[in-house]
């Protein structure tokens, strides 16, 4: 059953038709796999290339780079219906809206024309290194140093916690050029870790495929950079590949990073609430259905009410950020409301299942420790109501 939702006014036909065939590719293709990449801890490649032949990748990406030419809209279906396919472990949306834009926005021509098609098919695989063992969201203090020599940067430094970290082979790295300053000290160098015969660059290393509490098809790993070497080139700075800019685009580009979280917690709710009212329909307890206890029912009446106005505010921030009009205020709310409410409504639901919520066969299980870290990532909930208070 489907839960009946105000219309979405972002939504057109193209994005619905889009939305459509991407549940559909899912439910066949992918959701059969599922427990295989949780026991392998990551997707393959493979799916990468799969993703790329059925335009999930690059939605958003001008046609002129290999992308599908559509808008966020785009972007956010793809992320609704994985969320909805309860397949954490595709790291999509951050390949496509997080890490191309950034190339997009901030790279010349040539380095659009080089890395954003072979995004788009899934032969590049995308990164951002932000997080360091010592700084997470202090961005600004990163200790991450690239050292000029010649036409080359040398990158010394150590991150944690990269999405996309086992696969990537295009990897944007926070780091300082300059560690004398600041955010003005801050540039993003884009490194190509593979060379063309699939072995990797000198100095970089791909550390432990971490063990986490959810998200268990996710790689997400440590990565280290013990003097890389890096074209000047590779630096995000526009055709003048002027220094220092890097904080600032950072900034410019966060907003979106947090409405794909938010997108994603919106489509987990939608799921367990399904989910949750199918199991209490079927289920018998002391002679009758666990749905027909008014307690049941009172339960996920005001659950759906707090999905329906999740999605309302989802729905009302992605007009706005459509328009580019979400600052990075409302992004931030937007992002801490959402996911603290996904781990209520996980929590909600996850009861009326019993024991067998506790079992991982039981996708309520994973939908409820995958929404755990939302409220971490991307900026902790407490950051992102400090940054909003700014703004008060």
């Amino acid at each position: 059953m489907s839960l009946p939702l105000f219309p979405s006014a972002w939504i057109s036909e193209e994005h619905q038709m889009l939305q459509d065939s991407v549940a559909r590719f899912f439910k066949q293709n992918w959701v059969p796999r599922a427990a295989e990449w949780r026991e392998a801890g990551m997707m393959g490649r493979d799916t990468w290339r799969e993703a790329g032949e059925m335009g999930l990748l690059c939605a958003s990406m001008p046609e002129q780079y290999g992308g599908g030419g559509g808008d966020f809209g785009h972007d956010a279906v793809i992320l609704l219906e994985q969320a909805r396919a309860n397949l954490s472990g595709f790291g999509g949306g951050l390949h496509s809206a997080i890490v191309g834009p950034y190339i997009l926005h901030y790279g010349s021509e040539a380095q659009k024309q080089r890395w954003l098609p072979k995004m788009a098919k899934g032969e590049l695989i995308g990164a951002i290194a932000m997080t360091e063992p010592g700084t997470g969201s202090d961005l600004q203090n990163v200790r991450t140093v690239a050292r000029r020599e010649g036409d080359e940067y040398v990158l010394t430094g150590q991150k944690v916690f990269i999405t996309n970290g086992q696969n990537a082979n295009l990897i944007i790295v926070v780091c300082k050029t300059d560690k004398a300053q600041a955010a003005k000290g801050i540039s993003l160098l884009v490194v190509e870790v593979e060379k063309e015969d699939g072995t990797l660059v000198e100095g970089f290393r791909r550390g432990r495929n971490l063990d986490k509490i959810g998200m268990k098809a996710q790689d997400t790993s440590e990565l280290f950079f013990d003097e890389v070497r890096v074209p000047v080139s590779n630096l995000l700075g526009g055709e003048s590949g002027i220094e220092g800019q890097g904080f600032a685009q950072l900034m410019q580009e966060l907003p979106q990073e947090r409405l794909i979280i938010a997108v994603s917690a919106v489509g987990a709710m939608e799921r367990a609430l399904e989910d949750t009212i199918a199991y209490t329909k079927e289920r018998k307890a002391f002679g009758k259905s666990i749905w027909d206890f008014q307690n049941t029912r009172f339960k996920l009446a005001e659950v759906q009410s707090q999905v329906l106005a999740a999605r309302a505010l989802l729905d009302a921030s992605m007009s706005a950020h459509l328009k580019g009009e979400l600052d990075a205020a409302r992004a931030a709310l937007v992002k801490a409301w959402t996911t603290d409410l996904a781990s209520k409504v996980m929590d909600e639901c996850l009861q009326l299942f019993g024991g067998y919520g506790y079992m991982m066969e039981y996708p309520i299980a994973e939908l409820y420790a995958d929404a755990r870290v939302a409220r971490i990532y991307g900026g902790t909930n407490e950051i992102m109501k400090e940054l909003a208070s700014r703004f008060m």
